[in-house]
């Protein structure tokens, strides 16, 4: 169904409800339609997580330089020091 801007403004949680059914809802500016509304995908629960724990273990390498301190004057800049 067709709905104009004004009759979408309206009557939003009836046409949100539509959609939400399955039903086409398109809202027109004039008589040009210009977007359609239609729900969001639900992930199902049967699907995998998208991250998982673990996944990047041995991709970096961490030197035993990385913690050390920094040097003074990069430690100023960092701190906001001016040269």
């Amino acid at each position: 169904m067709i709905y104009t801007v004004h009759q979408a403004k309206t009557q939003l949680s009836k046409l949100l409800a539509q959609a939400e059914a399955g039903e086409e809802v398109i809202i027109a500016r004039g008589k040009a339609p210009s977007v359609r509304l239609m729900p969001v995908a639900k992930a199902s629960p049967a699907e995998p997580p998208q991250r998982a724990p673990g996944a990047w273990k041995g991709r970096f390498e961490w030197t035993d330089s990385f913690f050390d301190p920094l040097p003074e004057e990069e430690l100023a800049l960092w701190e906001g020091a001016a040269d």
